[in-house]
C-alpha cells in the first residue's frame, strides 16, 4: 500500500491549483465504475480487454493473469488510443472495455482514469489490484520460482567443479 501523502513536519507550501496524490487518486476514482476481482473476472470472460500494467519484475515476483494483455504503463495511452499509429490490434475504437490491473490497485485507477482522458470512456480498475485477484482465488499463473540448484549435479566453485 502506498504511503499517505499528507505529512505536515517539513512539507513545503504547495503552488497555487497544485493536487497531492490523494487528491488526484480520489478524482480518478471518483470517475471509475470500479470492478472487485469477481466482477473483472467476469467482464473479462465477457470480452472485456484485461490489462496487467505491472513492470515485468513485479509480474514475474507474483505472478501473471492468463490472458491478461502486459502493457507497462509508461506505453499505456500511446497502446490503446485509436489515433495512434503505435497503438494495439485491440484498440480498435472509444467503446473498447478496458479493465486495468496492477499490483495493489492504487497506479490502475490513475492509468483508467487516463484512458478515459484519451476517449475510451468504459476504462476502469481492479479493486485491489493483482493481490486481491489472487485472494479471490482467481485464475494465475506463477510467481516463477526461483531457479534451484540440481542435486545430480555437484556444486560448482570459483570456475573449478567438485567431487
Amino acid at each position: 500500500m502506498p504511503p499517505t501523502h499528507t505529512r505536515t513536519e517539513s512539507c513545503p507550501v504547495p503552488p497555487p491549483g497544485s493536487r497531492g496524490v490523494d487528491e488526484i487518486l480520489a478524482a480518478a476514482r471518483a470517475r471509475l465504475r470500479r470492478l472487485d476481482p469477481e466482477h473483472a473476472h467476469l467482464a473479462y470472460r465477457g470480452g472485456a480487454l484485461l490489462v496487467d500494467i505491472r513492470p515485468a519484475g513485479q509480474r514475474a515476483a507474483h505472478g501473471t493473469v492468463p490472458g491478461a494483455l502486459a502493457v507497462e504503463r509508461n506505453v499505456l495511452e500511446w497502446r490503446f488510443d485509436p489515433r495512434c499509429a503505435t497503438r494495439l490490434p485491440q484498440a480498435v475504437d472509444y467503446d473498447v472495455p478496458v479493465v486495468i490491473l496492477c499490483q495493489e490497485g492504487y497506479t490502475s485507477s490513475l492509468a483508467a482514469a487516463a484512458l478515459q482522458d484519451v476517449g475510451l470512456h468504459r476504462a476502469t480498475d481492479v479493486v485491489g489490484g493483482f493481490a486481491a485477484w489472487r485472494i479471490a482465488g482467481l485464475p494465475a499463473l506463477g510467481p516463477t520460482p526461483p531457479l534451484r540448484p540440481s542435486s545430480a549435479a555437484p556444486p560448482v566453485t570459483a570456475g573449478r567443479a567438485y567431487r
